[in-house]
Protein backbone atom coordinates (compact mmCIF):
# COMPACT_ATOMS: atom_id res chain seq x y z
CA UNK A 1 0.00 0.00 0.00
CA UNK A 2 3.00 2.30 0.38
CA UNK A 3 3.40 2.29 -3.41
CA UNK A 4 -0.26 3.21 -3.95
CA UNK A 5 -0.03 6.00 -1.37
CA UNK A 6 3.00 7.42 -3.17
CA UNK A 7 1.26 7.33 -6.53
CA UNK A 8 -1.92 8.85 -5.10
CA UNK A 9 0.05 11.69 -3.56
CA UNK A 10 1.78 12.47 -6.85
CA UNK A 11 -1.55 12.46 -8.70
CA UNK A 12 -2.96 14.88 -6.11
CA UNK A 13 0.03 17.17 -6.63
CA UNK A 14 -0.50 17.14 -10.39
CA UNK A 15 -4.18 17.96 -9.94
CA UNK A 16 -3.35 20.86 -7.58
CA UNK A 17 -0.81 22.23 -10.07
CA UNK A 18 -3.30 22.06 -12.93
CA UNK A 19 -1.14 19.64 -14.93
CA UNK A 20 -3.23 16.47 -14.57
CA UNK A 21 -4.21 15.21 -18.02
CA UNK A 22 -7.77 14.03 -18.62
CA UNK A 23 -9.00 11.97 -21.54
CA UNK A 24 -12.07 13.03 -23.47
CA UNK A 25 -14.64 10.53 -24.74
CA UNK A 26 -15.51 10.65 -28.44
CA UNK A 27 -18.94 9.53 -29.58
CA UNK A 28 -18.08 9.65 -33.29
CA UNK A 29 -15.49 8.62 -35.83
CA UNK A 30 -12.28 10.62 -36.07
CA UNK A 31 -12.69 13.51 -38.50
CA UNK A 32 -12.47 17.30 -38.95
CA UNK A 33 -15.41 17.57 -36.52
CA UNK A 34 -15.94 15.10 -33.67
CA UNK A 35 -18.67 14.55 -31.10
CA UNK A 36 -17.12 14.86 -27.62
CA UNK A 37 -19.15 13.61 -24.69
CA UNK A 38 -20.27 16.59 -22.62
CA UNK A 39 -19.22 19.16 -25.22
CA UNK A 40 -21.06 18.18 -28.39
CA UNK A 41 -19.59 18.61 -31.86
CA UNK A 42 -16.25 20.41 -31.91
CA UNK A 43 -13.53 21.11 -34.49
CA UNK A 44 -10.76 18.53 -34.18
CA UNK A 45 -7.44 20.38 -34.15
CA UNK A 46 -5.28 17.87 -32.32
CA UNK A 47 -5.26 14.74 -34.45
CA UNK A 48 -2.65 13.06 -36.65
CA UNK A 49 -5.39 12.50 -39.24
CA UNK A 50 -3.46 14.69 -41.69
CA UNK A 51 -5.07 13.50 -44.93
CA UNK A 52 -8.54 13.07 -43.43
CA UNK A 53 -8.58 9.34 -44.21
CA UNK A 54 -9.55 7.99 -40.77
CA UNK A 55 -13.21 7.71 -41.75
CA UNK A 56 -12.80 7.49 -45.55
CA UNK A 57 -15.42 5.11 -47.03
CA UNK A 58 -12.88 3.26 -49.21
CA UNK A 59 -10.71 2.45 -46.17
CA UNK A 60 -13.67 1.41 -44.02
CA UNK A 61 -14.93 -0.83 -46.84
CA UNK A 62 -11.49 -2.41 -47.29
CA UNK A 63 -11.25 -3.11 -43.55
CA UNK A 64 -14.72 -4.70 -43.48
CA UNK A 65 -13.89 -6.91 -46.47
CA UNK A 66 -10.63 -7.99 -44.85
CA UNK A 67 -12.43 -9.27 -41.76
CA UNK A 68 -14.87 -11.24 -43.91
CA UNK A 69 -12.09 -12.74 -46.05
CA UNK A 70 -9.24 -13.15 -43.55
CA UNK A 71 -10.87 -13.11 -40.11
CA UNK A 72 -10.39 -10.96 -37.04
CA UNK A 73 -6.75 -11.79 -36.29
CA UNK A 74 -3.98 -14.40 -36.54
CA UNK A 75 -3.96 -15.35 -32.84
CA UNK A 76 -0.18 -15.56 -32.70
CA UNK A 77 3.05 -14.31 -34.24
CA UNK A 78 4.02 -14.80 -37.85
CA UNK A 79 6.92 -17.25 -37.46
CA UNK A 80 4.64 -19.56 -35.43
CA UNK A 81 1.26 -19.48 -37.16
CA UNK A 82 2.21 -18.25 -40.62
CA UNK A 83 2.07 -15.02 -42.55
CA UNK A 84 -1.03 -14.09 -44.51
CA UNK A 85 -0.38 -13.07 -48.09
CA UNK A 86 -1.81 -9.61 -47.46
CA UNK A 87 0.90 -8.87 -44.88
CA UNK A 88 3.60 -9.47 -47.46
CA UNK A 89 1.62 -7.40 -49.98
CA UNK A 90 1.63 -4.46 -47.60
CA UNK A 91 5.34 -4.86 -46.80
CA UNK A 92 6.23 -4.92 -50.49
CA UNK A 93 3.95 -1.97 -51.18
CA UNK A 94 5.59 0.12 -48.45
CA UNK A 95 9.05 -0.75 -49.81
CA UNK A 96 8.02 0.44 -53.29
CA UNK A 97 6.57 3.62 -51.80
CA UNK A 98 9.83 4.45 -49.99
CA UNK A 99 12.13 3.15 -52.73
CA UNK A 100 13.67 0.55 -50.41
CA UNK A 101 14.35 -3.17 -50.72
CA UNK A 102 12.06 -4.63 -48.06
CA UNK A 103 9.82 -3.84 -45.08
CA UNK A 104 8.94 -5.48 -41.76
CA UNK A 105 5.60 -4.73 -40.07
CA UNK A 106 5.19 -4.05 -36.35
CA UNK A 107 2.24 -3.33 -34.09
CA UNK A 108 3.27 0.34 -34.00
CA UNK A 109 6.17 2.61 -34.89
CA UNK A 110 6.95 2.56 -31.16
CA UNK A 111 7.56 -1.19 -31.53
CA UNK A 112 9.60 -0.62 -34.68
CA UNK A 113 11.91 1.82 -32.87
CA UNK A 114 11.97 -0.36 -29.78
CA UNK A 115 12.91 -3.37 -31.86
CA UNK A 116 15.58 -1.74 -34.00
CA UNK A 117 18.39 -0.57 -31.74
CA UNK A 118 18.61 -3.43 -29.28
CA UNK A 119 18.71 -5.82 -32.24
CA UNK A 120 21.35 -4.27 -34.47
CA UNK A 121 23.62 -2.29 -32.10
CA UNK A 122 25.83 -4.09 -29.56
CA UNK A 123 28.49 -3.02 -27.03
CA UNK A 124 31.11 -2.28 -29.69
CA UNK A 125 28.67 -0.07 -31.67
CA UNK A 126 27.38 3.47 -31.17
CA UNK A 127 23.97 5.13 -31.52
CA UNK A 128 23.85 8.87 -32.11
CA UNK A 129 20.45 10.45 -31.50
CA UNK A 130 18.91 13.93 -31.73
CA UNK A 131 17.96 15.28 -28.29
CA UNK A 132 14.36 15.96 -29.37
CA UNK A 133 13.73 12.56 -30.94
CA UNK A 134 10.43 10.90 -30.09
CA UNK A 135 10.06 9.03 -26.78
CA UNK A 136 9.92 5.71 -28.65
CA UNK A 137 13.39 6.38 -30.04
CA UNK A 138 14.70 7.42 -26.62
CA UNK A 139 13.35 4.24 -25.02
CA UNK A 140 14.52 2.10 -27.93
CA UNK A 141 18.05 3.49 -27.63
CA UNK A 142 18.04 2.82 -23.88
CA UNK A 143 17.34 -0.86 -24.51
CA UNK A 144 20.50 -1.24 -26.58
CA UNK A 145 23.86 -2.10 -25.02
CA UNK A 146 25.60 0.17 -27.52
CA UNK A 147 27.38 3.38 -26.64
CA UNK A 148 24.99 6.36 -26.71
CA UNK A 149 25.68 9.89 -27.89
CA UNK A 150 23.10 12.66 -28.02
CA UNK A 151 23.43 15.84 -30.09
CA UNK A 152 21.58 19.13 -29.87
CA UNK A 153 18.42 19.38 -31.93
CA UNK A 154 19.22 19.76 -35.65
CA UNK A 155 22.70 21.01 -34.74
CA UNK A 156 25.06 19.76 -37.45
CA UNK A 157 28.20 20.92 -35.63
CA UNK A 158 27.18 18.96 -32.55
CA UNK A 159 26.32 15.95 -34.71
CA UNK A 160 29.84 16.11 -36.13
CA UNK A 161 31.20 16.23 -32.56
CA UNK A 162 29.20 13.10 -31.66
CA UNK A 163 30.43 11.30 -34.77
CA UNK A 164 34.02 12.26 -33.97
CA UNK A 165 33.55 11.00 -30.40
CA UNK A 166 32.40 7.59 -31.67
CA UNK A 167 34.89 7.26 -34.52
CA UNK A 168 36.34 4.09 -32.94
CA UNK A 169 32.97 2.26 -32.81
CA UNK A 170 32.52 -0.82 -34.98
CA UNK A 171 29.23 0.47 -36.40
CA UNK A 172 27.56 3.84 -35.98
CA UNK A 173 23.80 4.42 -36.28
CA UNK A 174 22.52 8.00 -36.55
CA UNK A 175 18.83 8.34 -35.69
CA UNK A 176 16.58 11.36 -36.23
CA UNK A 177 12.93 12.23 -36.52
CA UNK A 178 12.18 13.47 -40.02
CA UNK A 179 9.64 15.84 -38.46
CA UNK A 180 9.93 16.67 -34.76
CA UNK A 181 6.49 16.03 -33.38
CA UNK A 182 6.31 18.89 -30.87
CA UNK A 183 8.03 21.44 -33.09
CA UNK A 184 6.84 20.78 -36.64
CA UNK A 185 10.45 21.35 -37.72
CA UNK A 186 12.31 19.20 -40.25
CA UNK A 187 15.63 17.44 -39.76
CA UNK A 188 18.43 18.82 -42.00
CA UNK A 189 18.63 15.57 -43.97
CA UNK A 190 20.83 16.68 -46.89
CA UNK A 191 23.64 17.71 -44.56
CA UNK A 192 23.08 14.72 -42.31
CA UNK A 193 23.50 12.39 -45.28
CA UNK A 194 26.85 14.00 -46.07
CA UNK A 195 28.02 13.60 -42.46
CA UNK A 196 26.84 10.00 -42.30
CA UNK A 197 28.78 9.18 -45.46
CA UNK A 198 31.88 10.97 -44.19
CA UNK A 199 31.90 8.95 -40.97
CA UNK A 200 30.59 5.69 -42.46
CA UNK A 201 27.45 5.82 -40.32
CA UNK A 202 24.05 4.24 -41.00
CA UNK A 203 21.30 6.91 -41.12
CA UNK A 204 17.76 6.03 -39.97
CA UNK A 205 14.85 8.48 -40.16
CA UNK A 206 11.57 8.15 -38.26
CA UNK A 207 9.02 9.43 -40.78
CA UNK A 208 5.90 9.09 -38.63
CA UNK A 209 4.87 12.73 -39.15
CA UNK A 210 6.27 12.94 -42.68
CA UNK A 211 4.71 9.92 -44.38
CA UNK A 212 1.76 11.04 -46.49
CA UNK A 213 2.33 14.65 -45.42
CA UNK A 214 5.54 16.01 -46.94
CA UNK A 215 6.95 15.83 -50.43
CA UNK A 216 5.19 16.21 -53.75
CA UNK A 217 3.80 12.66 -53.55
CA UNK A 218 3.68 12.30 -49.77
CA UNK A 219 6.83 10.23 -49.49
CA UNK A 220 8.06 12.28 -46.57
CA UNK A 221 10.82 14.57 -45.40
CA UNK A 222 13.47 13.17 -47.73
CA UNK A 223 11.28 13.86 -50.76
CA UNK A 224 10.45 17.33 -49.43
CA UNK A 225 14.16 18.14 -49.06
CA UNK A 226 15.25 16.60 -52.37
CA UNK A 227 17.15 13.58 -51.00
CA UNK A 228 14.64 10.80 -51.61
CA UNK A 229 16.45 7.50 -52.16
CA UNK A 230 19.50 8.54 -50.13
CA UNK A 231 18.33 7.54 -46.63
CA UNK A 232 19.63 4.16 -45.39
CA UNK A 233 16.44 3.09 -43.58
CA UNK A 234 13.16 4.45 -42.25
CA UNK A 235 10.77 3.70 -39.45
CA UNK A 236 7.23 5.02 -39.73
CA UNK A 237 3.60 4.45 -38.87
CA UNK A 238 0.28 3.47 -40.40
CA UNK A 239 -1.50 5.22 -37.55
CA UNK A 240 -1.31 8.83 -38.67
CA UNK A 241 -1.78 10.06 -42.27
CA UNK A 242 -2.28 6.55 -43.68
CA UNK A 243 -5.70 5.95 -42.18
CA UNK A 244 -4.99 6.67 -38.53
CA UNK A 245 -5.53 3.13 -37.25
CA UNK A 246 -2.54 1.19 -35.96
CA UNK A 247 0.70 -0.41 -37.02
CA UNK A 248 4.24 0.61 -37.88
CA UNK A 249 7.20 -0.61 -39.89
CA UNK A 250 10.90 -0.48 -40.62
CA UNK A 251 11.84 -0.30 -44.28
CA UNK A 252 15.31 -0.39 -45.80
CA UNK A 253 17.96 -2.83 -47.05
CA UNK A 254 16.81 -6.45 -47.33
CA UNK A 255 19.63 -7.69 -45.11
CA UNK A 256 18.48 -5.36 -42.32
CA UNK A 257 14.87 -6.53 -42.62
CA UNK A 258 15.92 -10.20 -42.76
CA UNK A 259 17.99 -9.76 -39.60
CA UNK A 260 15.12 -8.02 -37.78
CA UNK A 261 12.77 -10.90 -38.69
CA UNK A 262 15.19 -13.27 -36.98
CA UNK A 263 16.01 -11.30 -33.84
CA UNK A 264 13.74 -8.28 -33.24
CA UNK A 265 11.86 -9.03 -30.03
CA UNK A 266 8.72 -6.89 -30.60
CA UNK A 267 8.28 -8.69 -33.94
CA UNK A 268 8.99 -12.17 -32.59
CA UNK A 269 6.81 -11.91 -29.51
CA UNK A 270 3.81 -9.80 -30.62
CA UNK A 271 0.76 -10.73 -32.66
CA UNK A 272 0.93 -9.35 -36.16
CA UNK A 273 -1.40 -6.66 -37.48
CA UNK A 274 -5.09 -7.58 -37.86
CA UNK A 275 -6.23 -8.09 -41.47
CA UNK A 276 -8.53 -5.07 -41.27
CA UNK A 277 -5.56 -2.78 -40.55
CA UNK A 278 -3.51 -4.34 -43.34
CA UNK A 279 -6.19 -3.97 -46.00
CA UNK A 280 -7.19 -0.52 -44.76
CA UNK A 281 -3.55 0.60 -45.03
CA UNK A 282 -3.30 -0.75 -48.57
CA UNK A 283 -6.44 1.22 -49.43
CA UNK A 284 -4.92 4.36 -47.88
CA UNK A 285 -1.81 3.98 -50.04
CA UNK A 286 -4.05 3.53 -53.08
CA UNK A 287 -5.85 6.78 -52.31
CA UNK A 288 -2.63 8.68 -51.69
CA UNK A 289 -0.93 7.49 -54.87
CA UNK A 290 -3.96 8.02 -57.11
CA UNK A 291 -5.17 11.39 -55.82
CA UNK A 292 -2.67 14.18 -55.12
CA UNK A 293 -5.48 16.50 -54.01
CA UNK A 294 -5.22 15.18 -50.44
CA UNK A 295 -1.69 16.58 -50.17
CA UNK A 296 -2.60 19.77 -52.02
CA UNK A 297 -5.51 20.52 -49.68
CA UNK A 298 -3.39 19.77 -46.64
CA UNK A 299 -0.69 22.20 -47.79
CA UNK A 300 -3.21 24.93 -48.62
CA UNK A 301 -4.96 24.52 -45.26
CA UNK A 302 -1.64 24.58 -43.40
CA UNK A 303 -0.43 27.74 -45.15
CA UNK A 304 -3.76 29.46 -44.55
CA UNK A 305 -3.89 28.56 -40.85
CA UNK A 306 -0.30 29.63 -40.21
CA UNK A 307 -0.61 32.92 -42.12
CA UNK A 308 -3.94 33.90 -40.55
CA UNK A 309 -2.72 33.25 -36.99
CA UNK A 310 0.42 35.28 -37.65
CA UNK A 311 -1.56 38.13 -39.18
CA UNK A 312 -3.71 38.26 -36.04
CA UNK A 313 -0.72 38.56 -33.74
CA UNK A 314 -0.33 34.94 -32.61
CA UNK A 315 3.29 33.79 -32.64
CA UNK A 316 3.74 30.29 -34.06
CA UNK A 317 6.86 28.29 -34.81
CA UNK A 318 7.90 28.92 -38.40
CA UNK A 319 7.60 26.03 -40.80
CA UNK A 320 5.60 24.28 -43.50
CA UNK A 321 4.30 21.29 -41.54
CA UNK A 322 0.66 20.95 -40.38
CA UNK A 323 1.97 20.68 -36.81
CA UNK A 324 1.62 24.29 -35.67
CA UNK A 325 2.91 24.90 -32.11
CA UNK A 326 1.82 27.98 -30.18
CA UNK A 327 4.30 28.41 -27.31
CA UNK A 328 2.62 29.33 -24.01
CA UNK A 329 5.43 28.64 -21.53
CA UNK A 330 3.55 27.56 -18.41
CA UNK A 331 2.11 24.03 -18.42
CA UNK A 332 -0.93 24.84 -16.28
CA UNK A 333 -1.76 27.82 -18.49
CA UNK A 334 -1.47 25.73 -21.68
CA UNK A 335 -3.82 23.11 -20.24
CA UNK A 336 -6.24 25.79 -19.04
CA UNK A 337 -6.27 27.39 -22.50
CA UNK A 338 -6.94 23.98 -24.02
CA UNK A 339 -9.98 23.55 -21.75
CA UNK A 340 -11.26 27.03 -22.59
CA UNK A 341 -10.91 26.37 -26.32
CA UNK A 342 -12.87 23.14 -25.96
CA UNK A 343 -15.71 25.05 -24.32
CA UNK A 344 -15.68 27.28 -27.42
CA UNK A 345 -15.90 24.32 -29.80
CA UNK A 346 -12.22 23.76 -30.65
CA UNK A 347 -10.40 20.61 -29.54
CA UNK A 348 -6.68 21.36 -29.26
CA UNK A 349 -4.25 19.83 -26.76
CA UNK A 350 -1.94 21.57 -24.34
CA UNK A 351 1.45 19.94 -23.78
CA UNK A 352 3.93 20.54 -20.99
CA UNK A 353 6.84 18.92 -19.20
CA UNK A 354 7.97 16.12 -19.54
CA UNK A 355 6.56 15.90 -23.09
CA UNK A 356 8.35 19.16 -23.87
CA UNK A 357 11.17 20.96 -21.96
CA UNK A 358 10.36 22.99 -18.85
CA UNK A 359 9.11 26.45 -19.79
CA UNK A 360 8.19 25.36 -23.32
CA UNK A 361 4.55 24.33 -22.75
CA UNK A 362 2.43 24.83 -25.81
CA UNK A 363 -0.79 24.34 -27.68
CA UNK A 364 -0.08 21.98 -30.56
CA UNK A 365 -2.48 22.58 -33.42
CA UNK A 366 -2.64 19.99 -36.20
CA UNK A 367 -4.25 20.64 -39.55
CA UNK A 368 -6.04 18.15 -41.76
CA UNK A 369 -6.88 18.07 -45.45
CA UNK A 370 -10.47 17.47 -44.32
CA UNK A 371 -10.78 20.86 -42.62
CA UNK A 372 -12.83 23.46 -44.45
CA UNK A 373 -12.04 27.18 -44.38
CA UNK A 374 -15.06 27.58 -42.10
CA UNK A 375 -13.52 25.11 -39.63
CA UNK A 376 -10.17 26.89 -39.72
CA UNK A 377 -11.66 30.38 -39.39
CA UNK A 378 -13.69 29.34 -36.35
CA UNK A 379 -10.61 27.77 -34.75
CA UNK A 380 -8.44 30.83 -35.49
CA UNK A 381 -11.00 33.20 -33.96
CA UNK A 382 -11.27 31.08 -30.82
CA UNK A 383 -7.48 30.85 -30.41
CA UNK A 384 -7.09 34.63 -30.78
CA UNK A 385 -9.88 35.33 -28.25
CA UNK A 386 -8.53 32.89 -25.67
CA UNK A 387 -4.95 34.12 -26.11
CA UNK A 388 -6.01 37.72 -25.56
CA UNK A 389 -8.00 36.82 -22.44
Amino acid sequence: MTLLSTLSSELDQMAAAGTLKKELSLKSAQGPVVDVEGFGKVIMLTSNNYLGLADHPAIVEAAEKAERDYGYGLASVRFICGTQTIHRQLEERIARFFGTEDTILYGSCWNANEGLFQTVAQEQDAIISDELNHASIIDGVRLSKARKERYRNRDLADLRRALEATRDARNKVVMTDGVFSMEGSLAPLPEMIDLAREFDAFLVVDESHGTGVLGRTGRGTAEELGVFGKIDAYTSTLGKALGGSHGGFTTGPKVLVDYLRQKSRPYLFSNTLPPAVVMGSLAALDLLEKDASFITRLRENTMYFRSQLTAKGITVREGIHPIVPIIIGDTAKAIAMSRELLSRGVYVSGFGFPVVPQGQARLRCQISAAHTREHLDKAISAIVEVARS
